[in-house]
């Protein structure tokens, strides 16, 4: 049955073409089809158009390597050996490719999609051996790759971070008789309004304490929105006065016409941006730069393999692993000395504040020439991973962010670093009231879109903005005007893309181009709909009002209560119990993520209590395991149950009554 194609050099031939198709189709088309809708990717790793280049001609190639070499090696085994090795090799690829469509095609996912892949690649390996007419389509495939990555670019929307042209769009000119404030411009990242809301629906002083500050000196639009739940869409927005028409890269050749471009001929441009490169070259450099180089970028294309490959749910967003690097891990020193903390070691933990934030800070201060400080700071975008002191802790990549209990966890851990950015608000309030800059300049604080922990639509996609457009849609906006000195609030209809309309007539400027937004200057909108774009150009709309927060259930009544060791029953397994035992606070890192297992005759929804040392920091149900088989995770917020050396940690069983068993942990 195989003929001439199984003899010589042409039989070999033949069988690489085929091998060459199908590693196309399992890890070239999808890996650049993520990539080449990801520029943000490319920009937040500062990646040049060499390691772009680089990387895309090792997704296209290497792969394929080991794969060919095994089959040609299997030769020396003999023919029959060499035959029964290419049809394996067939049937695993067809079936590595029938788990990715049967993700998208059918409800299955797990070990039943593994088993209907497996038999598919069984199946497929059957034909290509029996029949000729496989074989000879997957020679004409091999052509996939190449036009894989000719779409990747030329047609995609990273092609512009390849192969950029131009370098901005046109300066403002001054309007008005007024001089030009010094602008200082702090973007946060998926932070709903909610989040910082107490019951009474003003900002919760008591756990955001310089947010409140912050809005007791500005004026805070509380009616705010985000026209993007995607920040390579929102960003530009909101830098450009637009609403998103194109799916194109966040880069200043695609968007020329920005704040930085406009306000650069009378500005100077000192700006930090993350996952946009909006501020062309001529106009300024970053500064500081995250994890890049070419081994960060095989890395962590690496982990979006698996991703896009495995059998179970995931979503597939690289901005999910962004992470800032800190001050210690950048090599930078403190930009000024920091007060003490009277909570915690503060002055070891400042080694934790995000490098960029440092950089930011050194930077405000007072200068002949009026400046714009921007600040794009992934704060407190997941992954979460600080207390609200500053303390680090460390937990699993692939721990779940929805579904019974985990979506609990999730919005814990997202308040808790919230917690920790309202800090480094505090900060950017005291630089800037230390250097004098306060009061003269144009201070804009706000988030470039919000995220949902609604059970069942976890996120800031379509779903979630259906379920919940309250925690995605709207943002904390504050704006304080030079020389303001009292705060107000005002409801107005505010879309993001009234931002850069608003800051030109306060700073001054005449735009040069034509803007969707409204100046906050300008008479509000009679009309109160709002706009959002899941895409770009397919706007979405829903009417306005500022949301009421959601109700967070109150903290349990054994929480920071002492617990004596009592009647032991049952066990536990609880990952990384070394860290109890030789935990350094002056580190800067606690282990206050607790998670493991139980037994399966612990039914779900049991309560458990986790101890430090005697003092119960957290309750928690038992839930249905994960993919990791994990049946809880408990999140120690308070820092004070930790000391140096050894701690003694306890996970107890809640009984209704309220008694607690103690369970043997391992």
């Amino acid at each position: 049955m195989t003929g001439r194609w199984d003899r010589g050099w042409r039989g070999e031939l033949g069988r690489l073409l085929e091998v060459v198709a199908l590693v196309g189709l399992v890890v070239t088309q999808p890996l650049l089809d993520v990539l080449g809708r990801s520029p943000d990717f490319f920009l937040f790793h500062r990646a040049d158009p060499g390691q772009i280049l680089l990387l895309v001609a090792l997704v296209a190639v290497v792969p394929t390597v080991p794969v060919a070499l095994l089959g040609s090696l299997s030769r020396l085994a003999g023919r029959t050996a060499r035959a029964l090795t290419h049809t394996g090799l067939i049937g695993l690829l067809l079936a590595a490719l029938a788990v990715q469509v049967g993700r998208h095609v059918t409800p299955l996912r797990g070990v039943p999609l593994l088993l209907v892949a497996g038999l598919a690649g069984v199946a497929g390996a059957a034909a290509h051996r029996r029949w000729r007419a496989p074989g000879r389509a997957l020679r004409l495939a091999a052509v996939g790759p190449v036009a894989f990555v000719a779409l990747f670019l030329l047609g995609s929307p990273t092609s512009a971070v390849v192969l950029p042209r131009g370098d901005g769009g046109a300066a403002g000119t001054a309007q008005g008789t007024g001089g030009h404030p010094p602008v200082v411009m702090l973007i946060l990242d998926e932070l709903p309004l909610v989040s910082l809301l107490g019951a009474d629906g003003r900002i919760d002083a008591g756990r955001y304490p310089h947010f409140a500050e912050l809005a007791g000196g500005s004026t805070w639009y509380r009616n705010a929105t985000g026209v993007s739940g995607w920040t390579p869409n929102a960003l530009p927005a909101m830098l450009t006065g637009r609403y998103p028409a194109r799916a194109v890269a966040p880069h200043y050749s695609q968007y020329p016409d920005n704040i930085f471009t406009a306000f650069g001929g009378l500005y100077d441009i000192r700006a930090e941006e993350s996952i946009t490169r909006l501020c062309p070259p001529s106009r300024c450099e970053q500064p500081v730069a995250p994890e890049q180089g070419l081994g960060v970028l095989v890395r962590e294309t690496g982990k979006l393999l698996g991703q896009v490959a495995g059998p179970t749910e995931t979503q597939v967003d690289p901005e999910d692993s962004y992470r800032e690097q800190t001050r210690a891990e950048a090599g930078l020193d403190a930009a000024e000395p920091v007060p003490a903390d009277p909570k915690f070691r503060w002055d070891s933990l400042d080694d934790n504040q995000p490098a960029r934030f440092t950089s930011f800070l050194a930077g405000l201060k007072p200068a002949s020439r009026p400046a714009l400080h921007f600040l794009h700071l992934l704060m407190p975008h997941s992954p979460w991973a600080y207390l609200p002191s500053g303390a680090r802790y460390d937990a699993p990549e692939d721990l779940p962010n929805d579904g019974a209990g985990w979506v609990e966890l999730a919005r814990q851990r997202h308040l808790a670093q919230l917690g920790y950015t309202d800090r480094l608000i505090g900060e950017t309030l005291r630089t800037l009231r230390a250097s004098g800059l306060y009061d003269q300049a144009l201070v804009v604080v706000t988030a470039d879109h919000g995220v949902s922990f609604r059970a069942g639509a976890q996120g800031r996609g379509m779903d979630a903005i259906k379920a919940a457009a309250g925690e995605v849609a709207w943002v904390p906006m504050f704006v304080k005007e030079p020389r303001q000195q009292t705060g107000r609030v005002d409801d107005r209809n505010w879309e993001h893309v009234d931002l850069l309309p608003t800051m030109a007539d306060e700073a001054g400027i005449r735009l040069p181009w034509r803007v969707d937004g409204r100046s906050a200057r300008q008479a509000p909108r009679t009309d109160g709909t709002k706009h959002f774009y899941d895409r770009p150009g397919e706007p979405v709309t829903f009417p306005g009002g500022v949301p009421a927060p959601p109700p967070l259930p109150p903290p349990h009544r054994l929480v920071g209560t002492e617990v004596r060791a009592g009647p032991a029953g049952g066990s536990a397994r609880v990952a990384d119990l070394a860290a109890f035992r030789a935990t350094d606070p002056d580190t800067g890192t606690l282990p206050a993520l607790v998670w493991g297992d139980v037994p399966d005759q612990i039914p779900d929804g049991t309560l458990l209590a986790v101890a430090v040392n005697g003092r119960i920091g957290a309750v928690v149900p038992v839930v249905p395991a994960d993919p990791g088989g994990r049946r809880f995770a408990a999140l120690l917020t308070d820092d004070q149950l930790f000391r140096a050396g050894t701690n003694q940690l306890d996970v107890y069983q809640v009984a209704a009554d309220g008694t607690l068993r103690r369970l043997a942990l391992s």
